[in-house]
């Protein structure tokens, strides 16, 4: 396979799972083994296109946030949305500087996945079993938001999305698409810092010279054209639908992970 194609093809899977609740990492640590290890550079920028589909998505609702400050509803959010972003960077920060991450290796994301499977499962029951709608962000939600942040950080195939998601359910805000939502736009400063902080260390180590910007630019623009459908399509499905079926998806792709590939690879 050419290394174009291959980009591309890396690409398009980032776009389709950064932001279900199945797990980027898990997903390209399997196609990477058979296609080979890119560079974290790489890695990087297609998660930079990944950041730009969301953003394109909530793009209106973005600038009714910025630009809708005299409306106390609108400032609350935002508040939220800032405290959420900062507990993940003042806890995650220190956490990332000491080391503390599992290595993104066959046994630890197959674990995750399974793991956060059933996570998955048990919150949605308990959300459900609450009985009430409840669409609200609170202060209690938005911390632990921040949290789960941190906790996916350092469990590479926990899934940032679904470890936050869950949480906010868990946590109060049962209605799923008002927590998908309030994740969302959480994201899009954790994972633009995130990604900046880790681009500042690959140039400082001069690590970003032997890249191949054309399979970098395709796979960016294909992890964004993707990505942007994907949101789209799942702010739609979890209206009316459940995440059981991702939690199952995960479930059994780690088994498989497990069964099929190396322990070290």
């Amino acid at each position: 396979m050419t290394d174009l194609l291959a980009a591309l093809l890396l690409g398009i899977i980032e776009g389709l799972t950064e932001f279900l609740p199945i797990s980027s990492t898990g997903h390209l640590l399997i196609v990477q083994h058979w296609l080979g290890a890119r560079s974290d550079f790489f890695n990087i920028v297609i998660q930079a296109g990944a950041i730009l589909a969301i953003t394109l998505v909530f793009r209106r609702r973005l600038w009714d946030l910025a630009t809708g400050w005299r409306d106390a509803a609108n400032r609350d959010y935002v508040a939220k949305l800032m405290v959420a972003f900062l507990v993940t960077a003042l806890v995650g920060l220190p956490v990332r500087l000491a080391g503390w991450e599992l290595p993104e290796t066959v046994t630890p994301v197959a674990w995750a996945l399974i793991l956060g499977g059933v996570w998955m499962l048990v919150a949605e029951h308990f959300a459900e079993r609450r009985g009430d709608d409840q669409w609200q962000i609170t202060w209690k939600v938005a911390v632990l938001v921040g949290l789960a942040q941190v906790v996916a950080g350092v469990f590479p195939g926990t899934s940032r999305s679904a470890a936050a998601i869950f949480m906010a359910m868990l946590a109060g805000t049962s209605r799923r698409s008002s927590a998908t939502e309030f994740v969302f736009l959480v994201g899009i400063p954790t994972m633009f810092a995130a990604s900046g902080y880790a681009f500042l260390e690959l140039l400082m180590e001069g690590d970003v010279s032997q890249e191949n910007w054309g399979a970098v630019g395709l796979a960016f623009a294909a992890a964004a054209a993707t990505g942007f459908i994907v949101v789209k399509w799942l702010l739609g499905y979890i209206k009316a639908h459940r995440f059981t079926g991702f939690a199952v998806y995960r479930i059994v792709l780690g088994g498989l992970l497990l069964l099929l590939m190396p322990a070290g690879s």
